[in-house]
């Protein structure tokens, strides 16, 4: 088994990941999500932008460059949607929480934010999880909830913290991901999220997690929760 498969049981949320077991050696990466690396066996050596961090629980912040130095082979890695949770609000539910996965799942759920974006936002984002199948264009997004493109680029700037375009590729891999771990082959869950391939959909993995998309989604057993 090659040393770069993540291992173990992942529970999958809409808004937030939990995997339990090892995650694999990446290259340095960014992605959209707060990320919080959990263990309760041996310290975790991590370098974000450039800094190294040793600790037993390590924040990584939303689109902060990153790569994980080494860590115990056993650990928890937890992943959550800016728009679902702060940083420092996902790490105090993580410290406060059971080293378990029904523990840190129900933390995880009572902390999600219950403040809404700008309603105009939050039509949109919902538009754009219905579109990913198809072309997704910021021009029809921003008629649909009645704002110039301007307006509605600076509003998913204050809200969301990602240009549109950003949004939907990031909201493309989640749904890209959560296909595959329903049983979709590569190419069948590339093609259902709006990727031109199996290629586009592995490129976009390696540049967001650092890992390609056939060695880090074969070997974890999933789980799908609310």
């Amino acid at each position: 088994m090659n040393r770069a498969d993540w291992q173990g049981e992942l529970w999958l949320a809409k808004d937030f990941a939990l995997l339990q077991g090892k995650a694999g050696r990446t290259s340095e990466h960014a992605h959209y999500a707060h990320q919080v690396l959990l263990s309760s066996v041996g310290p975790i050596i991590a370098s974000v932008e450039g800094l190294t961090l040793t600790s037993h629980c390590v924040l990584i912040p939303s689109l902060c460059r990153h790569v994980i130095v080494d860590a115990p082979e056993s650990l928890f890695t937890i992943y959550a949607e800016p728009l679902a949770m702060s940083g420092p609000t996902l790490m105090g539910a993580v410290l406060q929480a059971k080293p378990s996965l029904p523990s840190l799942a129900d933390a995880l759920r009572r902390c999600r934010s219950s403040r809404l974006p700008d309603p105009r936002v939050a039509r949109a984002l919902t538009a754009v999880d219905a579109l990913l199948a198809s072309t997704v264009s910021a021009t029809s997004l921003a008629n649909s909830v009645h704002l110039s493109l301007s307006q509605l680029e600076r509003l998913f700037g204050a809200h969301v913290g990602l240009p549109i375009r950003r949004l939907v590729l990031w909201r493309r891999l989640r749904l890209a991901m959560a296909l595959v771990f329903e049983g979709q082959t590569l190419t069948g869950a590339a093609h259902a999220a709006g990727f031109s391939d199996s290629a586009h959909f592995s490129r976009t993995m390696r540049s967001m997690f650092g890992v390609r998309a056939d060695r880090s989604l074969r070997h974890m057993s999933v789980r799908c929760i609310d």
